[in-house]
């Protein structure tokens, strides 16, 4: 099971890694700088097409910020 905690830990790690203060991609999304924080707080998600919209302007793919490459060890 993803957990969003694993989920905020891509995510920090991705905008550490862009450089990108969280004002640029707030503006870049035309979202607040508070919501990035409550994003990376774990607070809550994106929307949908924001979160989209992150991965692009982060240059990820949704399934990596969603941790879909994980292997549940059940399967």
């Amino acid at each position: 099971m993803i957990t969003l905690a694993q989920i905020r830990e891509r995510l920090i790690q991705e905008i550490k890694v862009s450089g990108m203060t969280y004002t640029d991609i707030a503006n870049k999304l035309n979202i607040s700088r508070s919501s990035i924080s409550h994003f990376v707080r774990g607070d809550i998600l994106p929307a949908l097409d924001t979160l989209a919209n992150l991965c692009q302007i982060l240059d990820l793919g949704t399934d990596y910020i969603l941790c879909q490459d994980i292997k549940d060890s059940k399967n």
